[in-house]
Order: C-alpha cells, then sequence, then structure tokens
C-alpha cells in the first residue's frame, strides 16, 4: 500500500495522452487529427448557441436559433422532402445497381463488359456537370419535353425535372454505378450451389433471382441502400441545381440559402441546422455499422468446394440484352451526349436535324484559352494532388496502428471517422466559421486543401487499413527479431508491400477531392476557384455552351485518373468506394 502514492504521482507525471493508453508514436498522429476533426464541432456547436454582431464577430449567447427552427414549418417541409428524396434516391441507386452487378458478374449477357466501361466514365464525371446534362435533356426547353409536345401537343412541359421526383432520379442515376461497382463482389462470390439446387427444385430464372440470388444478398442491398440513403441526405448538388428552381428545399439547401441568400447571412440559424444534420447523420451512421455488422450470417464462400459460375441465360438471352445496352445508355451514354451536343453549338437547343449546321468548336476554344478555366483545371489538379499525398501519408501511418492495434489504435480509428457525420455544406460551413475568426486562410488553396484532407481522411484509411491487414504480422515480427526498430520496420517491410494499397489510396481521394463541389463551395475565393465550382457559378450565371465544353476538357482528363484506379482496385482486390 505504501508504493501505491509513488505510482499515482508517476502517473500523474505522464503525458495526458500517455494516461489514455497513447504512445508517444502514436501521439503525434492523434494530436493531427483531433486538430483537423474536433474544432468543426465545437465552432458549429458554439455559432449555433450564440447572437451575431454585424461584423460576424460573436454576441451574447442565446438558444433562438434551435427556438426558430423546431417551430418553423419549414424546416418539417424541408425534413420531410430530405427524407423522401433520399428513400427514392436509394431505391432508384439500388434497383439500376443491382441489375447492372447481377447481369456483369451471374449471366452470360453479351457485351456485359460495358458495363464496367460506362461505371468507369461515369467516376470521371464531375457531379455538376452529370446534373446539368439531365437539366439539359429533361428540361423544360429539353429534347424529351419537346417531343411530347410534338407528339401530344399542348404548351408542355410534360416533365417537370425541377421537382422532388426529378430530384430523386438524378440522384438515383448518380449513385448508380457506384451501386454497381460496390455490389459487383457481392454477385462475384456467391456460391452457384444455391442456384442449382433451385434449378433442380423447378425453379425459374426469376424466381431463382428473386429468392436465391438476391436472398443471399439481402445484407449487402440493405446495407447499400441505407449508405446511399445517408450520401442522398447529405447531398447539395442535386437539391440545389435540381430542386432550387422548383422551390424544392431539402435541410443542405436550406443551410445554403440561409448562408448565400439571407441578408445579412444568418451564420446562427445555419450552423442550428447543421447540428441538426450532424445528429441525424451520426443516428444513421451507427445503424448503417450494424446492418454492416450482420454480413456474416449470409456467408456462402467456403473452404468447401465454392465455384463461382455463369449463369445460361437460354430464352432471357436477348430480352437481357436489350437491358444490357439500355442501362449504360440511360446512365451515361444520353448525359455525356447532350453535354457534348451543348459545348458544340453557340446556344443550347434540342437535338435536332437543323441543329447540325450550328456545331462549332467556339466553346472548346474559349474554355482552352480562358485564364479562368486555366487556373480553374490547375486549381483542381493541385487540390485533388496536395489532399491525396497528405492523406495517404498520414493514412499509411493511422491504417498500420489501427490494423495492429497498437496502443492509441483504437482512439485514432474514433478520430479518422469523425468527420462522416459532416455532411459536406456542413463541414465547409463550420471551416468557414473556424477561418474567419482565427485565421487569414480564408478563401486561399490552402484552406482548401485543409478541408478537404479532413474530409477524406476516413475513405483514405479504410484502403490503407485494409492493405495492412493483407500483410502478415510475421514479417513485422522477422524484422524486429533483425534488429529492426518499428520505423525502420515499417519503412522497409511494411510501405514496400502497401503501395498498391496507398496508389488505389491516391487515385480515388483525388477523384473524391476534384469532383467535390458542396465541400469546397463556401471557401473557394477568387484565386482559389476550382472545375467544380466554376461549373457551378457558370450555370448559374454563364453560357451553357462554356459549362458543357469545360465539363467534357475535365471528364477527358478525369476517366484517365479513373482508369487507373479501377485497375488497381480490381488487381489487388481493394474496395471500390
Amino acid at each position: 500500500m505504501s508504493s501505491s502514492p509513488v505510482n499515482a504521482r508517476r502517473i500523474a507525471a505522464r503525458p495526458p495522452l500517455s494516461r489514455l493508453g497513447v504512445t508517444p508514436k502514436a501521439a503525434i498522429l492523434v494530436l493531427l487529427l483531433a486538430a483537423g476533426t474536433i474544432p468543426p464541432f465545437i465552432f458549429l456547436l458554439f455559432a449555433s448557441l450564440h447572437h451575431f454582431n454585424p461584423d460576424g464577430s460573436f454576441a451574447s449567447a442565446t438558444l433562438a436559433h434551435f427556438a426558430e427552427l423546431f417551430t418553423s414549418g419549414a424546416f418539417f417541409t424541408s425534413l420531410r422532402n430530405s427524407v423522401i428524396y433520399s428513400f427514392g434516391a436509394a431505391l432508384v441507386a439500388l434497383a439500376i445497381g443491382t441489375a447492372q452487378a447481377w447481369l456483369a458478374e451471374r449471366t452470360d449477357a453479351p457485351f456485359r463488359s460495358w458495363l464496367y466501361v460506362t461505371a468507369i466514365v461515369s467516376l470521371g464525371i464531375p457531379y455538376v456537370l452529370y446534373i446539368v446534362a439531365w437539366l439539359l435533356f429533361l428540361g423544360k426547353a429539353g429534347s424529351v419535353n419537346q417531343l411530347l409536345v410534338a407528339i401530344f401537343g399542348g404548351p408542355g412541359p410534360y416533365i417537370n425535372i425541377s421537382s422532388l421526383g426529378g430530384m430523386i432520379f438524378v440522384e438515383g442515376m448518380l449513385w448508380s454505378p457506384l451501386a454497381f461497382l460496390l455490389l459487383t463482389s457481392v454477385f462475384r462470390n456467391a456460391d452457384a450451389a444455391f442456384e442449382e439446387a433451385a434449378t433442380i427444385c423447378g425453379a425459374s430464372l426469376p424466381a431463382t433471382l428473386r429468392h436465391v440470388t438476391l436472398g443471399m444478398a439481402q445484407p449487402a442491398l440493405l446495407a447499400l441502400a441505407l449508405l446511399v440513403f445517408i450520401k442522398a441526405s447529405e447531398s447539395f448538388e442535386v437539391p440545389a441545381l435540381v430542386g432550387l428552381p422548383g422551390a424544392t428545399r431539402v435541410v443542405t439547401t436550406s443551410v445554403y440559402q440561409r448562408m448565400n441568400l439571407d441578408v445579412p447571412p444568418s451564420i446562427g440559424a445555419a450552423s442550428a441546422l447543421g447540428v441538426v444534420l450532424l445528429i441525424v447523420m451520426a443516428v444513421l451512421l451507427q445503424l448503417y455499422g450494424r446492418v454492416s455488422a450482420q454480413a456474416h450470417r449470409f456467408r456462402t464462400v467456403t473452404g468447401k468446394a465454392f465455384r463461382p459460375r455463369v449463369i445460361r441465360l437460354g430464352r432471357w438471352r436477348y430480352p437481357i440484352t436489350i437491358l444490357v445496352a439500355l442501362i449504360p445508355l440511360v446512365v451515361v451514354v444520353i448525359p455525356l451526349l447532350t453535354i457534348v451536343w451543348a459545348a458544340l453549338l453557340p446556344f443550347y437547343q434540342p437535338f435536332s436535324v437543323a441543329g447540325l449546321s450550328r456545331l462549332r468548336l467556339t466553346n472548346f476554344i474559349q474554355v482552352l484559352t480562358s485564364q479562368s478555366s486555366q487556373d480553374a483545371m490547375l486549381n483542381s489538379l493541385i487540390l485533388g494532388a496536395a489532399t491525396a499525398t497528405v492523406v495517404t501519408a498520414l493514412c499509411a501511418v493511422a491504417g498500420w496502428c489501427v490494423a495492429r492495434r497498437v496502443a492509441g489504435g483504437r482512439l485514432i480509428d474514433s478520430l479518422a471517422a469523425l468527420p462522416l457525420v459532416f455532411p459536406a455544406i456542413v463541414l465547409g460551413l463550420a471551416w468557414l466559421q473556424i477561418f474567419t475568426h482565427m485565421s487569414s486562410l480564408y478563401g486561399s488553396m490552402a484552406s482548401l486543401i485543409l478541408v478537404s484532407t479532413v474530409a477524406y481522411i476516413p475513405y483514405g484509411l479504410r484502403y490503407t487499413q485494409l492493405g495492412v491487414i493483407q500483410i502478415h504480422p510475421e514479417l513485422e515480427e522477422a524484422a524486429g527479431i533483425a534488429g529492426a526498430g518499428y520505423t525502420s520496420t515499417f519503412v522497409k517491410v511494411v510501405l514496400p508491400l502497401l503501395v498498391p494499397a496507398l496508389i488505389s489510396c491516391w487515385l480515388f481521394v483525388f477523384l473524391l477531392a476534384v469532383r467535390a463541389m458542396a465541400l469546397v463551395l463556401l471557401l473557394a475565393g477568387p484565386q482559389s476557384q476550382v472545375v467544380a465550382v466554376a461549373l457551378f457559378d457558370l450555370w448559374n450565371n454563364g453560357p451553357i455552351g462554356e459549362v458543357a465544353a469545360l465539363g467534357i476538357v475535365w471528364t477527358a482528363i478525369m476517366t484517365f485518373f479513373s482508369l487507373a484506379f479501377f485497375v488497381l482496385a480490381r488487381r489487388y482486390q481493394l474496395p471500390i468506394g
């Protein structure tokens, strides 16, 4: 008992993080992650509980912003719209993605490899450009409405894309390629013995697909539906470009309107909305984790004669071939053709034979010679490369700490996952508060790189952690026996074996960073415009042809990175999304 005071003094003398079981080496990483992930929570909550002075500084504390929020009918209307929109988008994406994955992995359908090609191309299309394509094709002056007016007469339009239904359609189409890529491994690894047993019992192909194939994939389908629901709930691009013109508001666009349309900006009200969104996202992510944890109950790949096989379609071959051609046509070909058509015209008009005589390269020349467009593309490349490099470097160490369960690894994992609860527009709002009150970084490229790094650390950690898990610990143990320290072992043994995962991590984070618009919309300044924000501004204020031309040039560049990422991910069996 006499040694207890001595032990107490020793514990008190240790650094604070050491008392939590964090080693000094891991403490540096913990502090870096904490500095990037905790301040946004603090500033967002603080802003939601304060009035603001005219100069933007904090005034008196208040609960008025939350009181106004929960007594406003507009909030509950936007919340209801968000739920309907997210649920509908999840159903659309799941239906199309499931059909694609089953056709590509489990059938002998002709041309099924084209499903992969269109998915790869879609990864390189900026979100804003994809949305603009559908607005042009299905808009009031679009080809579909013009055709319907010609057939049925009347003033039209017959299709109102600037509605909740239009938002659901576009968001579902936007996520369907990723749903397809995420489900390919599920169908590829499903044991065919169960389907063969159903066939022997007399079940038809549709019955086998419905009761057996989709039954085995049930946990993955449910988890994916919940994932798309979460991503749609926090999305901003589709609600802003499709919904706002039709006065259809969701929670994320309400945050944007409070900051950009209210005079002066309602920072406190926007922050209160952001806090509510954080709580909702945290609950949904917890539910997603629980659903994903049940996947082990549906394992079919074992060590006992597992045989993946392709289903012969027989009399269903020709109808399925039409479906294989139809899905890429709707998901990728029509949007890209619409954008190319718009880029070649001096002013937009629906598809027509008469329009062929007006096709010019003027918009491409304008974009390629425009200093603002060149700067936007250069800034996007800098943003993507810098973010991907920093995230990959941090996550290489963090992934090793988490996978090897070193002291402090669980804390690192928890801190790295915190940004997942932030919708992109809310994280941008939180960092806007930090930059305007504590830093001169606002509007600079450094601010965009910092915020993007924080936002994409969870995704980078997933790649590096899985990469480390594939490396057997006995290699590191052998290096330790030979006298190598932790640092030497990590650099000379782990890193070389981790290279494929690091390259895939870099490419994936790069693609995320250059495509994102909502995250940097509130932070980009005149000298830090990126392509995604430039497309958004041009759509609202500039010629449609320039929007389309800039988008096509950027899509061509990004398709190269998408292809490289997809090849590496397939080669080394790493996750696609």
